[in-house]
Formats: structure tokens, C-alpha cells, sequence
């Protein structure tokens, strides 16, 4: 199937179930106790310095989310379900870039539809309480910062020492997996959660389905912050059982199992308050570590500022720029020196973006990356990467 065809099967997959959930929603208009949302993204990113091509790739992905109030439904006071239907389909512009840590937050290693999240809420002690089960992503509420919401590097969303773990990665796009979570929330943008999850991620659409069977373990995380304009937050992690090592092997010649295990700090600040109708502007902070045992990285941070409404007279447009390292583990520069590669301490990159809308529906947001030593080789040429991101507003 040519990407032509890919992307137009996607159009036409998201045309049903825009149609399907907006049917969904009308039935249950007199009562407000379903809404829905379809935003459909398609990105062209290419190298134009540097990597394995000079060469450009088109991706997309469609999310349709359709949110239901359950005590206007069956009467459950403070419960609310959430059901998240992913597609993705294109190419791979990193196999261009040759990165560690991706240039495109939307690209994925199996092009397919997936349940992406099916959970149930429900909130107690006057709401600063809830409790949440079923398929989960964790980066929608832990390791999350908004202010970076809107650059397109995938370690801008979660930390590549936290997103490198576990068997398939954890519970964060595309693949998410079983998970309780919990949340206290208290005065002045105080909060306390955990959650516990399936070590191993995988849901309707991958190859295995959803694993119930923890045969990997649980994925332990805990976070708390505070602050109301502004927020302070810290968080740890651990996976329950050993993981596979980066490098060791046992007696049989297998990867050795390691404890994996890591935390971060997150920070976001409003530097200019413009209101409803002025400039805004908000920076935002993040360190990460881990073991460095079972993920190619020790430790990594982010920084950067997002600027809203750069142009009074385009309320929608919005500026953003972000710094970003992976520093490498002894472990993982080990590997690369038996490839035959002069290992780098880090890969690092800056961003830069903009985005503003074009339509009633319609977004549009030019893109430009320079990362260093990309893929972990001192030697590496520095890598830039172009790209075009399209966004609708579908219903």
C-alpha cells in the first residue's frame, strides 16, 4: 500500500468514527453526559543536514476520545469514562535522522489502530480525591509539564531515561497498559498520586494484546507537587521486578536482569501573564535520572519557553523553544565502542516552532531541530531536521 493510500485509508477510517461518536454524543445531547473529541495530525519531517539521507517522510495520527459522565448515566456520583481510539500510519523520519531519542512525537514502530485508553474514574471527598482503573497513560498526568506541550521531540513529553524502560516500554504512546492510580489534591495546586501499572505495555491492536498476567511485573510511580500559577513537582519510579541490562549477560549468554529504577524533577513558571487577550509567556524545567543499567541513559534534562498569542491579533498563535540533552550511560557508550563508533557523553538538541491556526478547524506548525551527536557518536555530523505539522479539528 503506497503512503497515499495509507494516509487516505486513515481519512476515511477517521471519517467513520467521527461520524460513529458524534452519533454516540448526539444521543446523549439533552443530558450533556457524553462528549467527544477527533483531532487528526499529519506531519512531513525530513533531514535536510546530516543523518543517514537528505529525504522526508509523511506520518499521521488520528485520536478520537469520547468522555462519558457516569452519574448522569447511571446515577455513580463523581464518576466520569474515558474510551481513546488511536491510528497511526506513515513513515519513520528518525531511520533519517539516526537519533536516540526521535524528532517526531506522533511516529510509531507498528503503523495500526489501538484502544489506547479505556478507564473509569471516580472522585470522593468533595473532588480532591479520585480514584482511576483500566488502560492508562501515565505521561497525561505524571512527568508532565504543559508548557512543553507544544514541541514536537518525543523527550519533551517524558524523559528518554524514563521512556526507554521496561520490556515495550512503559504505559505512555502508543502502547499503554493496566493501571490504578490515585490523587489527592489539596490547597494551592498541592497534589499527591501514584499509580500502579503493568511492567509490561501492550493493548488492543499490538501484536499480543493487553497483558494481564504482570509476568514482567509492575511499574511503580509516585509523584507530588505543588503550586497554583506556578507548579514544583518531584517524582520517582520502579519496576517491581529486574529488567533486562543494557550490556551484562547471565551464564546462558541472555541479557542480565538489573533493577531498574529513576525519578525527576519538574518545574514551570508564568514569566509574562497577558491575561485573557495579551502575550503570555511560561518557562518550563525538567532533570531526569535512572539506573543507567537498563536504559541507555543515566539522566536527561529539558528547558525551554512557550510564548501564547505572539501576535495580539491572532489570538491562536503560539512560540515555543526547548533545549534538550540525553546523557548517555557508561554502559551504552560501552556498546557503542564495540560497534566501532567513538561514543558520545550525550545526544543533545534545540527546537524551535511555531504554530497558528488557518482555519475555523484548521492548525498549522512549521518545525526546525539541530541535534548533536546524534545516535551516541562524538563523531556524528549535526543533524537538522524540517518539518510541517498539520492539524484538524475534526469534531
Amino acid at each position: 500500500m503506497t503512503l497515499f493510500n495509507s494516509i487516505c485509508s486513515c481519512a476515511a477510517f477517521a471519517i467513520g468514527v467521527a461520524v460513529s461518536s458524534a452519533a454516540l454524543a448526539q444521543a446523549q445531547a439533552d443530558d450533556g453526559a457524553w462528549t467527544h473529541e477527533v483531532v487528526y495530525k499529519a506531519d512531513v519531517a525530513g533531514t535536510v543536514r546530516g543523518g543517514t539521507a537528505h529525504a522526508g517522510r509523511a506520518l499521521d495520527n488520528l485520536d478520537v476520545i469520547v468522555d462519558g459522565d457516569l452519574e448522569k448515566l447511571v446515577g455513580w456520583r463523581g464518576a466520569t469514562v474515558r474510551g481513546h481510539l488511536l491510528n497511526n500510519s506513515g513513515g519513520a523520519p528518525n531511520d533519517l535522522a539516526g537519533t536516540l531519542q526521535g524528532v517526531d512525537n506522533i511516529e510509531v514502530a507498528r503503523p495500526r489502530a489501538r484502544l489506547y485508553q479505556l478507564w473509569i474514574q471516580s472522585r470522593f471527598a468533595g473532588d480532591k480525591g479520585s480514584v482511576l482503573a483500566g488502560l492508562y497513560d501515565l505521561n497525561s498526568e505524571f512527568y508532565s509539564t504543559q508548557a512543553s506541550g507544544l514541541l514536537l521531540a518525543p523527550s519533551f513529553g517524558i524523559g528518554s531515561e524514563f521512556a526507554s524502560t521496561g520490556p515495550n516500554g512503559p504505559s505512555i504512546f502508543p502502547s499503554t497498559a493496566l493501571a490504578v492510580r490515585a490523587k489527592i489534591e489539596g490547597e494551592r495546586g498541592a497534589y499527591v498520586q501514584a499509580a500502579a501499572l503493568n511492567a509490561h505495555a501492550g493493548t488492543v491492536g499490538d501484536p499480543d494484546g493487553p497483558s494481564t498476567k504482570f509476568d514482567n511485573g509492575a511499574l511503580l510511580i509516585a509523584e507530588a507537587g505543588f503550586g497554583d500559577s506556578w507548579r514544583v513537582a518531584a517524582g520517582g519510579w520502579f519496576y517491581t521486578e529486574r529488567q533486562q541490562d543494557v550490556r551484562n549477560l547471565d551464564a546462558n549468554g541472555d541479557p542480565a536482569l538489573s533493577k531498574a529504577r529513576g525519578g525527576y524533577l519538574l518545574a514551570e513558571y508564568p514569566l509574562v501573564d497577558g491575561g485573557d487577550a495579551g502575550r503570555s509567556m511560561r518557562a518550563f524545567a525538567r532533570l531526569g535520572f535512572s539506573d543507567g543499567d537498563t536504559t541507555p541513559f543515566n539522566s536527561g534534562w529539558q528547558a525551554g519557553v512557550l510564548v501564547e498569542r505572539v501576535f495580539t491579533s491572532r489570538p491562536e498563535s503560539a512560540f515555543s523553544i526547548g533545549l534538550q540533552q540525553g546523557v548517555l550511560s557508561s554502559k551504552q557508550r560501552a556498546n557503542t565502542l564495540d560497534a566501532g563508533v567513538t561514543p558520545a557523553d550525550a545526544e543533545s538538541g534545540i527546537e524551535i516552532t511555531y504554530s497558528d491556526k488557518v482555519a475555523p478547524r484548521v492548525t498549522l506548525q512549521p518545525d526546525l531541530q539541530v541535534i548533536r551527536q546524534a545516535g551516541g557518536d562524538r563523531n556524528a555530523r549535526t543533524v537538522v531536521v524540517a518539518a510541517l505539522r498539520l492539524t484538524i479539528n475534526l469534531f
